[in-house]
């Protein structure tokens, strides 16, 4: 590989620090108790989880826009990619968790949520902020590593959101979701029917996007053939990514927990709330569902909060040597457009027990109903944010 130029030296051996830091916190991490070893493990998966997000473009909202405006399928085909890597990741470790799966039980710690009209509108809800916003909050984490100034702001919205839900919890759950019904395929179809009739599914879609998909316009020549233009020269095929993200979405969850990115937002949030007073004295029945879930945090320290961590981190480190580092300073609309859309993501991210990574990724993964029902229900608020963002001024 022929040497970096000049000007780029100094931006590849910030990466190069990064890097090295992640390694020996990790290393630190790493003290051979469960908890060290668990902690250990989440921040380096999470690093590995934002470098594939930034060298993929792996942003929910962006692949669905895509396809929207230009018929270009070859984001929503990545993430068919994903959802199928995973879906045959999980059914081989529940196997090894929960020999039949028809006993009435459910395997430990999966993304598995309550089916309801809640759900569904907190996943159009969730649409509509990302649409408003520009990005999934996953994909917000990660252009925090590429110098974005507009993505705090959606976070800082996110947090006021999931303050919202926290106080709307209690009427929907004692209302709603009380009774609803928590549909895990394979305790309906078995393993082997449930698998069938996902991987049907998404050939289904996986098919209607082919056939509708526009090839777009080649850009410019392809790169030279070094290991940092194959790493680095242009974004990763999205079916690369996807690929990727399927495979960490199931060590994630065979090492320490479902993939999910809100869990530790929602806890700062709960925090914060619960310090001031302003929580119900008790929100009924939240701890006890599967998903991404907040707690009032006693320790610094938590996986979902380090598997953050090493997504930014790790994003950042694959900006600067891609040369995707670029800050730039939001216009006064874009500032209120990511506050309003952070606001309506926590929101519906809160009420769904968790955004298009823990809800939908996770929860299809592992053969959620719900995660279905969140697949459905996000595109459609995606195209009413992008209705409505079109008629916003600025």
């Amino acid at each position: 590989m022929p040497p970096p130029a000049p000007a780029r030296r100094p931006a590849i051996a910030l990466a190069l620090l990064v890097l090295l830091a992640l390694l020996l916190a990790g290393r630190a991490l790493a003290d051979g108790s469960t908890t060290g070893n668990n902690l250990a493990f989440s921040l380096l998966a999470g690093a590995l989880f934002g470098l594939v997000l930034q060298r993929s473009r792996f942003c929910f909202f962006c692949i669905s826009r895509d396809f929207i405006e230009r018929r270009d399928a070859r984001g929503l085909l990545g993430l068919v990619v994903a959802l199928a890597v995973g879906c045959l990741g999980y059914q081989v470790l529940f196997g090894a968790f929960l020999l039949d799966p028809t006993l009435g039980r459910l395997p430990p710690g999966a993304h598995i949520g309550p089916v309801s009209w809640v759900l569904a509108a907190g996943a159009f809800t969730f649409g509509i902020g990302m649409a408003l916003s520009g990005s999934c909050l996953s994909a917000h984490l990660y252009r925090l590593g590429e110098g974005s100034l507009a993505a705090p702001f959606a976070l800082l919205g996110a947090l006021g959101g999931f303050v919202l839900g926290f106080l709307s919890w209690n009427p929907l759950y004692l209302r709603v979701m009380q009774e609803a019904p928590v549909i895990w395929l394979p305790a309906h179809l078995g393993y082997g029917g449930a698998l069938l009739l996902q991987l049907l599914l998404l050939a289904a879609f996986a098919l209607a996007l082919v056939r509708a998909h526009r090839p777009p316009a080649e850009s410019g020549p392809p790169p030279a053939g070094s290991l940092h233009d194959l790493l680095f020269g242009r974004r990763w095929p999205t079916y690369v990514g996807g690929i990727l993200v399927g495979m960490i979405g199931v060590m994630a969850y065979f090492r320490v927990a479902p993939l999910g990115v809100t869990a530790e937002l929602g806890s700062l949030a709960r925090t914060g709330v619960d310090g001031l007073g302003l929580l119900p004295g008790r929100l009924e029945g939240l701890d006890g569902f599967s998903g991404c879930m907040t707690v009032v945090k006693e320790h610094l320290l938590s996986d979902n909060g380090l598997f953050v961590l090493g997504l930014v981190a790790a994003s950042l480190a694959s900006a600067l040597v891609a040369g995707d580092w670029r800050p730039r300073r939001p216009a006064p609309g874009e500032v209120v457009r990511c506050l309003a859309g952070g606001l309506l993501m926590g929101w519906g991210a809160m009420v769904a027990l968790g955004c298009t990574v823990g809800t939908l990724l996770s929860g299809v993964m592992a053969g959620a109903l719900s995660g279905w029902v969140f697949l459905l229900c996000c595109p459609a608020g995606i195209l009413a944010g992008l209705w409505l963002r079109r008629r916003l001024p600025g």
